[in-house]
């Protein structure tokens, strides 16, 4: 039997209630870390929105110099100084916002991948692989826009606007009252439409998560599907799924284009008010030509923060819906790697007498309720070999599942060196085991790379002498790169026998005191499987092993043999008794021609 599998896998969160909402003050955490930067930012924004205000009145005394025949080159130069000097200083605010977003980035990322990696095992068999990858990779990326178009521009906008909408006050109260009418109509039309783009955009983030995984399920299995034939329906089911994201993502960008003529509409009827209104009170004499240039100039010193504004809420949307996917994982509580111990709960050598491992009246059930394991109790001792055996889902891969810490069991207890698990740290508790899992996993990389995860200060010497223990040295011997020879993805460039060998030689390298093998002879032919059997048996004099076989030829030198059946204990003993007194067991043992 493999590890528990989800019961509802419907949806990102496993058919789970929907992640509440993000709001604006679930940014600051993340935020924090980059203060002095945002500050700095808008500082800048700050002096900037100074110069920019500034900017009218100075062309407005440039008027009157000419109107009066002063001296014109003072007035022209220092408009030019200022109209430099903000070129200048909103560069440098771009470039201080644009690095502190990819400083944000990284740091949510960060975040992201730590509680990836250290979530329960559980967690991993209710979400698909390619989901929790979007949240790293597309999900983050939208947060770039809240830093670089949210935060610090909504505040600058903000600075522009006061200003400018005092400056034109002072300039005429009457064209003010205009312009702020004409404007509240455009701006209010626009928030009322950006008001549903968090909700899409994160649907849409949603469908691209899933089409991801579509991806991920295809490529990992891309030999199976092309020898199936199935190419075609895997393109059309990836297609679909893409076909999804592409439907949303238009959603958001209808909703996204209502924002911007609203924001026009509101500028040029603001424009047109002004210069109609503005121009009847020119030639009353209310204002000179000069204020109705000035004002013109603080008009669009109004509305463009203000469409900057309107898209910075905007962005600002779409960016609170990818955080909402992001908190939903980092909500997560990851994996207890750190428990307190409690007073004499150091992992140790078993007291005289006392099993390495024990398990008394193991049960587990999945989070439906269905049982998978009853009352199991067995007992490894020090330096003994202890075998699994039974029909296919009978229960023997959780076993290892539950003594790794995966999952926690429901009943008994299991307990190291007499010590309750449960009051171990896990971390400490697995320094002492190694495990092989069914699957036989390598990561890509070189041989080398596999071998070092268990034990990275090992030299080359421990290296080659682990894969001789293995029958893997002529196999890393072939390539002139030695133990950087290239394993491909998953291990591709390997044949099964030898993914298999070289997992069972990572977990030898760190030299446990149980090594737990989950069908270590699954993917060997005969020679390999008598060359690994030989192996395992000189290295039980060091250790303790707990191994889980269906070739039962593997395991017929063990010091016990444990069968279960249906999650239960049905027999145990050596082989020549297990014979004589088990059914089950002496009907799989004449399947193999072992009887």
């Amino acid at each position: 039997m493999t590890a528990p599998t989800p019961t509802d896998s419907a949806g990102p969160a496993g058919g789970t209630a929907p992640p509440p909402a993000a709001r604006l003050r679930d940014l600051l955490p993340l935020l924090r870390p980059h203060r002095r930067r945002l500050l700095l930012a808008a500082g800048l924004s700050l002096v900037g929105a100074a110069a920019a205000l500034a900017q009218p009145a100075l062309v407005a005394r440039v008027i009157d110099v000419v109107g009066a025949g002063e001296p014109l080159l003072p007035a022209v130069g220092l408009l030019v100084v200022v109209l430099l000097a903000a070129s200048a200083l909103s560069a440098l605010q771009q470039f201080v916002l644009q690095r502190t977003a990819e400083g944000f980035v990284l740091t949510t990322r960060f975040a992201l991948v730590d509680r990836l990696l250290r979530l329960p095992v559980a967690e991993y068999d209710r979400r698909r692989t390619g989901d929790l990858m979007s949240r790293v990779g597309s999900d983050t990326t939208l947060l770039r826009a809240t830093v670089t178009s949210g935060v610090v521009d909504v505040a600058g906008s903000v600075v522009v606007g006061v200003g400018a909408l005092v400056a034109m006050a002072v300039v005429d109260v009457w064209l003010l009252l205009v312009t702020v009418l004409a404007v509240a109509i455009g701006a209010v039309t626009a928030v009322l439409a950006s008001r549903g783009v968090r909700r899409l955009s994160q649907r849409a983030q949603e469908e691209v998560g899933a089409m991801t995984a579509a991806v991920e399920r295809a490529l990992s299995a891309v030999r199976t599907i092309r020898a199936s034939g199935a190419t075609a329906r895997e393109v059309a089911a990836v297609g679909a799924s893409a076909w999804r994201a592409y439907a949303a993502g238009v959603q958001v960008a209808r909703l996204e284009a209502l924002v911007s003529p609203a924001g026009s509409i509101a500028v040029q009827g603001a424009f047109l008010a002004v210069l109609g209104v503005g121009g009847y009170r020119v030639t009353s004499g209310s204002i000179t030509v000069a204020s109705l240039v000035a004002f013109i100039l603080y008009l669009f010193l109004l509305v463009m923060p203000l469409g900057q504004a309107i898209g910075a809420w905007t962005q600002l949307q779409t960016g609170l819906g990818a955080l909402t996917r992001i908190q939903e994982v980092l909500a997560l509580p990851p994996e207890d790697d750190e428990r307190p111990q409690r007073a004499g709960s150091r992992p140790a050598g078993p007291a005289a007498g006392a099993p390495l491992l024990e398990l008394d009246d193991v049960s587990f059930a999945y989070p439906d309720g269905t049982p998978v394991l009853h009352g199991v109790s067995l007992q490894v001792a020090a330096g003994s070999r202890v075998a699994l055996v039974g029909p296919s889902g009978a229960g023997k891969s959780t076993v290892l599942a539950l003594i790794e810490g995966f999952y926690p069991h429901s009943g008994g207890a299991i307990r190291w060196a007499g010590t309750d698990v449960r009051d171990l740290p896990r971390a400490a508790l697995r320094a002492r085991l190694g495990y092989v899992e069914q699957e036989a996993p390598v990561l890509a990389g070189s041989v080398r790379d596999n071998l070092l995860l268990t034990r990275p200060d090992a030299t080359d010497p421990e290296l080659w002498a682990v894969l001789a223990d293995v029958g893997l040295t002529d196999v890393v011997r072939r390539s002139p790169r030695g133990l950087d020879v290239l394993v491909g993805d998953e291990g591709v460039l390997l044949s099964g026998g030898e993914r298999q060998r070289l997992a069972i030689a990572r977990s030898l390298l760190a030299r446990p005191e149980l090594l737990l093998l989950d069908e270590p002879t699954a993917s060997l032919d005969a020679r390999n499987e008598g060359l690994l059997r030989t192996t395992l048996a000189a290295a039980s004099a060091g250790r303790a092993l707990l191994v889980v076989a269906h070739r039962l030829s593997t395991v017929l030198d063990s010091d016990q043999i444990v069968v279960l059946d249906e999650g239960r204990v049905v027999a145990r003993g050596t082989h020549d008794e297990l014979v004589g007194n088990s059914p089950l067991y002496r009907e799989l043992a004449a399947a193999q021609l072992l009887v």
